[in-house]
């Protein structure tokens, strides 16, 4: 720590350190005064969410003797992800309130800005200090009383001015390169889609279609391996909808899927899709099996689904939507040409370009803690 820093707890240095007020749902209104919730509460920022606004009616606030919170509080949420974020109040308009998860936490400027502290909740030091603190099986929190003894760097109030510019100017820096970064990844992906929704839409001629029951060959399903049945090693990747299909391996062939030609899976979360050209075991949650008749090449069927939105059709337990497709191809010469030269290079080149977005946007996040960890040690 830098010389002539003091550390205090976090208490000593408010004015205010209470926690919001217990609304329950039969208390909440349509109008009145506006109730701000932990999941207003971001990394640092404030989340409006106006569109999910509750509140409360001045009566309400009456009999419930709830405290009032205004422009330049600032709320701590005593709740994940992660326990301990912070976030200053804006001028949103209306009259507030917070709820009973948030701590209100009005500083002594003398003492600490409170952005000064609000940057500083940002930092690995912090959030590690105030999850060591932490309690509960099923969902983690800190104590107010907890929370008021986190040891708290304070530097002198002009030491406070100087860091709060420098990372003022380095986080709009970060932001921009940020959205930049992942305006790209967005921008790179949309054109595969485009381009994946063109192969489909745009048919040449000799273009047939079939519907989707028409274009699967009936699967015999082996028996589902349950989570506690799996190990650690053995032959036989588990096709689950966890990523990368692996939960754990299967030693027994008696339940392999074996496979004569690759095969398209569809599952229920997060609507996967995925194109599989192993030998496997299915996992107990709900994944489909969908091997495409001869007429079609399995990854030309994978892409045909793929261009297809399947949000729109709901989860695989809506698989009687998946049902009503029809799907186009032409002859499988023609099918195996597009996808050789067409689909799957720009879809390499889509994960190429992601990978890329992916490690800036890391490499920014990485730059961010390395700066609050230089502010906060003395070092920036």
């Amino acid at each position: 720590m830098k010389a002539g820093w003091a550390i205090k707890p976090l208490g000593e240095l408010c004015e205010v350190f209470a926690d919001g007020d217990w609304v329950e749902s039969k208390d909440q209104s349509v109008e009145g005064i506006r109730l701000i919730q932990t999941g207003n509460v971001g990394e640092g920022v404030f989340k409006d969410r106006a569109e999910k606004a509750r509140y409360i009616s001045e009566e309400t606030f009456k009999r419930l003797r709830c405290t009032e919170i205004f422009e330049g509080d600032c709320l701590i949420s005593r709740l994940p992800d992660p326990v301990g974020r912070s976030a200053i109040l804006p001028d949103t308009g209306e009259r507030m309130i917070t709820a009973v998860d948030c701590t209100i936490v009005r500083f002594d400027q003398e003492q600490c800005l409170p952005t000064f502290f609000n940057y500083y909740s940002q930092s690995s030091d912090y959030l590690n200090t105030v999850a060591k603190e932490c309690t509960g099986t099923t969902r983690s929190r800190i104590s107010r009383s907890n929370l008021a003894l986190t040891p708290t760097p304070v530097p002198p109030l002009p030491e406070q001015h100087r860091i709060v510019a420098i990372l003022d100017k380095a986080f709009d820096g970060i932001a921009t390169v940020k959205a930049n970064a992942e305006k790209n990844l967005q921008n790179a992906r949309a054109l595969f889609e485009s381009h994946l929704q063109s192969v489909f839409t745009e048919r040449g001629e000799g273009w047939v279609d079939r519907p989707f029951e028409d274009c699967i060959e009936e699967v015999k399903y082996t028996t589902k391996i349950q989570r506690k049945e799996f190990l650690e090693e053995g032959a036989f990747p588990i096709v689950s909808q966890e990523a990368e299909f692996i939960n754990g391996y299967w030693n027994d062939e008696t339940n392999v899927f074996k496979l004569t030609k690759p095969v398209v899976i569809f599952g229920d979360h997060t609507q996967v899709l995925k194109y599989v050209d192993f030998d496997f075991v299915l996992g107990a949650d709900g994944v489909k099996i969908l091997p495409p008749k001869n007429f079609l090449h399995p990854k030309f069927f994978f892409y045909a689904l793929r261009s297809v939105s399947l949000k729109s059709l709901g989860y695989a337990r809506h698989y009687r939507l998946l049902k009503e497709l029809r799907i186009g191809y032409p002859v499988v010469a023609k099918q195996q040409v597009l996808i050789s030269e067409r689909l799957d290079s720009l879809l390499e080149e889509t994960h190429r370009l992601e990978s890329l977005y992916q490690q800036k946007l890391t490499a920014l996040d990485d730059l961010k803690k390395s700066l609050l960890h230089q502010a906060f040690s003395g070092a920036l």
